[in-house]
């Protein structure tokens, strides 16, 4: 974050606020990654009513990290799919944080 400019924000994730400093650069693939987040924790919660929302939330993540691992396997993968992964690996990092 050294040449680019940092910004702080604030998204949300099954609901709950998670603050992040970001490039700017960053800041509209990380919309979509949140945005496409949210949305697979909304997949889950329809399907698995008699799950609660961390459920829903941790089996979303499973499916990414399944996902991440998979393309990281394979030879001379896709690096539009590389690039999409490790922005929700950076994204994973920083909520987790």
């Amino acid at each position: 974050m050294q040449d680019q400019e940092s910004k702080n924000i604030t998204v949300l994730i099954a609901g709950r606020p998670y603050p992040l400093k970001i490039n700017e650069s960053d800041e509209p693939a990380i919309r979509r990654i949140v945005k496409e987040v949210n949305e697979k924790v909304n997949r889950f919660q329809l399907a698995y009513t008699n799950k609660d929302k961390q459920d829903c939330l941790s089996m979303a993540l499973l499916t990414y990290a399944v996902d991440l691992h998979k393309a990281k396997q394979l030879p001379g993968n896709d690096p539009a799919l590389s690039t999409r992964l490790s922005g929700l690996e950076a994204l994973l990092d920083s909520v987790l944080a």
